[in-house]
């Protein structure tokens, strides 16, 4: 790939399978993505011991899946690198350095340190490793001087804290890093089983290439427009979680007929249910079929995770070289 190409850095955790939330709210922006531009996309698995601290048995299996579900996405590793954080030591390295510059109440008003702290009550987060979620956030994205970084609009004050921490860093040491523009994304918003955010945090998921019978059990028992309490009251479409997966499913001629006969009683939640399961059915079906070919060949994936980190690995040295000196550590 072309140095010249802007550089875009993202990843995720590896705390579970993925879900139809991130293959629309993510991943399809990620195919795109790969054809324009130099794309490092990661395994975090060193992010994933913030609030997954008391079972790590289950991060290098659920790793596994991830990238599978990557590719199976249509994440392209001829075109994009595809590599594991731990495994490329510079990211600790350049998180510690940045740690000694980073305010702490920059940190305690980051929105998501504020928000898991409110809807995670089942283990503690009181924790130094995860109020500084942030700043290993940043040393993943200027660690390979990412100048875009693909995120929704509730994401853009997270990447502010990294640029500010940026200034702060080059105000110390000089122009060492690009601070990373956001390259906002129109994902759409999907509403899990619950009717909140689709999380694996809220177990309200429903995976790619889940079975036919598992998410036909899901979809059925989704949660709908809470003030619809019998068949002939008129629904709200806006707040249905099941509205939203049609919006990203079904074609636009069936995501009007829903919403219109949704506001006017015209069909009924389980109507609704069992018109997005025409569609999604088929499409969770493609999803196992390409999942399953690439989980037969454990070594193939491997080696192709391999050769990415090893990339990943050089462009991170290379980098830390010019931090170092800026700082005079060497």
């Amino acid at each position: 790939m072309s140095s010249k190409r802007p550089i875009i850095v993202s990843g995720m955790r590896p705390t579970g399978r993925l879900h139809l939330g991130h293959l629309h709210g993510a991943l399809a922006n990620w195919v795109q993505l790969q054809d324009e531009n130099e794309c490092f996309f990661f395994s975090a698995d060193w992010h994933a011991l913030t609030t997954n601290y008391h079972d790590t048995s289950v991060i290098k299996q659920a790793e596994r899946e991830m990238f599978v579900d990557f590719i199976a996405a249509g994440i392209d590793p001829a075109k994009a690198t595809l590599f594991i954080q731990s495994r490329v030591k510079q990211h600790a390295e350049l998180n510690l350095l940045l740690g000694m510059i980073t305010p702490l109440g920059w940190l305690e008003r980051s929105p998501t340190y504020k928000e898991q702290r409110e809807n995670i009550t089942d283990r503690d987060l009181a924790l130094y490793g995860f109020l500084g979620y942030p700043v290993l956030m940043t040393a993943d994205i200027i660690l390979y001087k990412a100048t875009r970084v693909p995120v929704g609009v509730d994401q853009v004050p997270h990447l502010e804290l990294s640029r500010e921490i940026v200034r702060k860093f080059n105000f110390h040491y000089g122009e060492v890093f690009p601070e990373p523009q956001p390259l906002l994304t129109a994902a759409p918003k999907i509403l899990g089983t619950d009717g909140r955010k689709m999380s694996k945090s809220y177990g309200n998921t429903i995976d790619l290439g889940e079975s036919a019978e598992s998410t036909q059990k899901k979809i059925m028992g989704m949660v709908t427009d809470p003030a619809r309490k019998r068949r002939q009251d008129p629904g709200n479409p806006d707040v249905c979680g099941v509205f939203y997966l049609h919006k990203v499913t079904s074609d636009a001629e069936t995501v009007a007929w829903v919403d219109q006969n949704c506001r006017t009683a015209g069909i009924g939640c389980v109507d609704c249910k069992k018109k997005l399961l025409e569609r999604l059915l088929p499409q969770q079906e493609q999803m196992r079929t390409r999942r399953e070919a690439l989980l037969a060949k454990p070594k193939d994936l491997d080696d192709l995770v391999q050769l990415g980190t090893e990339k990943a690995r050089a462009a991170a040295e290379a980098n830390m070289v010019q931090v170092r000196a800026a700082m005079k550590l060497e």
